[in-house]
């Protein structure tokens, strides 16, 4: 069940590479919003929240994988509600 592990690493790639593309300083803001997402995403405790959900919720079979990492960086992120 290593799946979320190789979600939240595909997930700060694209991160890091959207990053990089923030240059003008009206840009600045969103940046360090997108780091301080980056940082928690590496942190070992959301490493051990995302492994404690994800083996909970697929032994339960209320939530893939995926969609469990998706909904997690949601949350994080503050995506809107459908």
């Amino acid at each position: 069940v290593f799946v979320h592990f190789l979600d939240t690493d595909r997930a700060l790639v694209l991160l890091e590479e959207y990053c990089k593309k923030l240059r003008k300083p009206e840009e600045q803001q969103l940046k360090k919003a997108i780091r301080k997402v980056m940082g928690i995403f590496k942190s070992s405790l959301f490493q051990a929240l995302l492994g404690s959900l994800t083996e909970k919720a697929t032994r339960h079979g209320t939530i893939s994988q995926s969609s469990l990492t998706a909904s997690v960086a949601c949350d994080v992120l503050g995506c809107p509600k459908d």
